[in-house]
């Protein structure tokens, strides 16, 4: 590589019309870095060509369009920059967030000593409470979870609910059928002294019962293995789902209608729903 192309970086600035957090979404699930966040705008850097990121929004929204039925205008702007200390910039954007009685936050932001202190770095499966979903999980979690339960943490992604369910005390299970979610679920474990029984794979794996199972993954899925969430409560227990566009919020009450329904958080176009199997 020369010197004058180590002194460069590609910017690759993403500018939706609207649904900027399913935008957010689609980068987590397929770049191999972090991206920046700003209210209008994503921003992904590297040294590597960013042209085929560019494609893949682009093929994305024509798709989202199609599947939500509405007009969504994307603006891609690609340049190619002096090398100024992006990561210190990249690290400056990233703010920590407080839901109580958890604190999230990178490592490089001190911790905060009144609250239960969750440390996660920007990464492919990057989760900080940040999204709607995330949040109203850490928030069922903090609301109905026991000291000492039993815990599922299915779709666990970076592994932010895992570990806010062991620092309240539970004893957890966690999996995911992405190995990079695996990975980086179990670097955010040891990041935070917590221990995780973890595979690779779906819920399928385990035979076991729980006292509370989280599911913050996609509605279809949700529905697929609604009968195996089901089977996995223990008679009292409590089951998180989360994921949930409200457009399909009647599909996913219909397919866990052998539940109780507790709750339903409703934050955006997101919901969450809390249930049980106690009658």
């Amino acid at each position: 590589m020369s010197k004058s192309e180590e002194s460069t970086y590609h910017e690759l600035t993403i500018t939706p019309s609207s649904h900027i957090e399913l935008f957010s979404d689609f980068l987590s699930d397929v770049l191999p870095i972090g991206f920046e966040s700003t209210d209008e705008s994503l921003i992904v850097r590297s040294e590597e060509s960013l042209e085929n990121i560019a494609w893949g929004v682009e093929q994305y929204a024509d798709a989202l369009q199609n599947a939500l039925n509405t007009q969504i205008d994307v603006t891609i702007e690609s340049e190619l920059k002096e090398n100024q200390e992006w990561v210190e910039i990249y690290q400056n954007a990233i703010e920590p967030i407080t839901i109580e009685p958890f604190h999230i936050h990178p490592t490089w932001v001190k911790p905060d000593s009144t609250l239960l202190n969750i440390t996660i770095d920007p990464s492919l499966a990057f989760g900080t409470g940040h999204h709607p979903t995330t949040a109203s999980c850490l928030k069922a979690i903090a609301k109905y979870q026991q000291d000492g339960s039993k815990v599922l943490d299915v779709g666990c992604g970076s592994g932010i609910l895992s570990i806010a369910s062991a620092k309240l005390g539970g004893v957890v299970d966690a999996c995911d059928t992405d190995p990079v979610c695996i990975s980086n679920t179990a670097q955010n474990a040891k990041l935070n002294s917590i221990d995780l029984n973890l595979w690779k794979g779906s819920i399928a794996r385990s035979t076991k019962q729980y006292d509370l199972i989280i599911a913050n993954i996609v509605a279809d899925v949700l529905h697929m293995i609604a009968p195996e969430l089901i089977s996995r409560l223990k008679c009292g227990a409590i089951l998180i789902l989360s994921g949930i566009l409200d457009r399909y919020e009647d599909k996913i009450l219909s397919s866990f209608d052998s539940l109780s329904v507790i709750e339903i958080m409703r934050e955006d176009e997101w919901v969450s729903i809390v249930a049980t199997n106690k009658e």
